[in-house]
């Protein structure tokens, strides 16, 4: 296990964590899509809200430009399927509640036992292309700048 996040060029570390919409291996769209992994401290709370509703606001845009959107919380499925019909999320959203793919990716707050909030861009042949940990749980992304960085990958 790692304690830091892959660096660009890396293979992604593969997972398979169960979902709202059932289980998602990051190794299933090896050779298919690009993916960006969106790790989110928790459900229900006021940033992450907002955040996965503004994905579900621009779903199109990332499905435009060949990419799976994959929230990850350590939230138990159950508590995700609530939020998730709550705020009419639209994508899916992975739980990983043995914090493995969180530990993998080197974003666990092993204090807090939550993901830091952070992204991971990982190409069709499985390599991370960019990656972001925000610096306080209580900033993101916006939508136009992870865009900005799928639209520099080729293919």
């Amino acid at each position: 296990m790692t304690n830091h996040t892959p660096s660009i060029g890396q293979p992604a570390p593969d997972f398979t964590l169960d979902s709202t919409g059932g289980p998602v291996s990051l190794a299933s769209f090896k050779g298919a899509r690009k993916v960006l992994l969106a790790f989110f401290p928790l459900a229900f709370t006021s940033v992450c809200t907002a955040e996965l509703c503004s994905f579900t606001d621009d779903y199109a845009s990332f499905t435009a430009l060949d990419v799976a959107v994959i929230p990850i919380s350590v939230d138990a499925v159950p508590s995700l399927k609530v939020f998730k019909a709550q705020h009419q999320i639209g994508v899916e959203l992975a739980s990983d509640f043995k914090r493995e793919a969180s530990r993998a990716y080197g974003v666990l707050n092993e204090e807090k036992f939550f993901a830091n909030r952070s992204y991971v861009l990982i190409d069709k042949a499985g390599m991370v292309r960019w990656s972001f940990v925000e610096s306080a749980n209580g900033d993101k992304r916006s939508n136009t700048e992870l865009l900005s960085e799928i639209q520099k990958l080729r293919g």
